[in-house]
């Protein structure tokens, strides 16, 4: 009974603070700490089941008389990309994508530097440190993966072409979740959020994993508009995850600015 109790996770609730989605409301939200000594299916069922991660920490919104927040993933098997997506494909075919183990570079923190100091600067995130990065990426208790976006090297120069864009991601039993992205705010005209979103559906389809777990889709929040794009989807409601095919008539001129809440 002791060693039951051990693993079974022991859940909080944060104090009432404003919402960064929703003006004039406030967010708590409800968290866990995930440990190595939590079974693996536990943690798995947790982020499937509308969790997110932040290091060793799983968290999702308990705000009151509130449920904007709606997580949503991607049915990687059947997603077709429309006109707009498959611009931005095309934009991005001469980037190379590189998948590694979850290590930290001074190259990376230097590419989220400057993405949060133009795009985040008075966020949650603006005051992270090299070491604050660093446990970001290598902090988990699950299988995650970077993958780094460079162009492709001139074969006449040296080989070497510098990092655009950054995606953390966790392999779930069902798929790929999505949990943090950046990439050079100079590069617009590429939209490498977007671009990032559509590569990792291609990963999961070609490695057969159903899903690509986007984070919350929030009613009423421009910033996460974006998210509509990307169909067919699912979103977890009471009645478990229930489809949907409907995008929003503004949803296609959105851009993402962060992938992960």
């Amino acid at each position: 009974m002791t060693e039951h109790k051990s693993n079974f996770p022991e859940f909080y609730i944060t104090a009432p603070q404003p919402c960064p989605y929703l003006p004039g409301r406030l967010e708590r939200k409800l968290f866990t700490h995930l440990t190595r000594d939590k079974p693996r299916f536990l943690i798995d069922n947790l982020l499937k089941g509308g969790f997110r991660r932040s290091q060793n920490i799983a968290y999702m919104p308990y705000c009151d008389a509130c449920s904007a927040c709606v997580p949503v993933r991607i049915l990687a098997d059947e997603f077709v990309s429309r006109r707009s997506l498959k611009r931005i494909a095309r934009a991005n075919a001469d980037l190379v994508a590189t998948r590694m183990t979850p290590a930290p570079s001074s190259e990376q923190y230097a590419l989220f530097r400057t993405y949060i100091d133009a795009r985040h600067a008075d966020g949650g995130m603006a005051e992270m440190s090299v070491l604050d990065y660093s446990l970001m990426v290598e902090d988990s208790v699950v299988e995650t993966f970077v993958t780094e976006y460079r162009v492709k090297p001139d074969p006449r120069g040296d080989g070497t072409s510098p990092l655009i864009a950054v995606s953390l991601c966790d392999r779930l039993s069902d798929g790929i979740s999505m949990v943090y992205s950046f990439y050079d705010p100079s590069q617009k005209q590429r939209s490498l959020g977007t671009y990032m979103i559509l590569d990792h559906v291609e990963f999961a389809r070609a490695h057969g994993h159903p899903f690509v777990y986007l984070g919350y889709w929030i009613e009423g929040s421009r910033k996460m508009r974006y998210k509509n794009r990307f169909e067919p989807q699912e979103r977890l409601t009471s009645k478990g995850w229930v489809r949907t095919d409907i995008e929003s008539p503004g949803a296609r001129c959105q851009k993402p600015e962060v992938v992960g809440r």
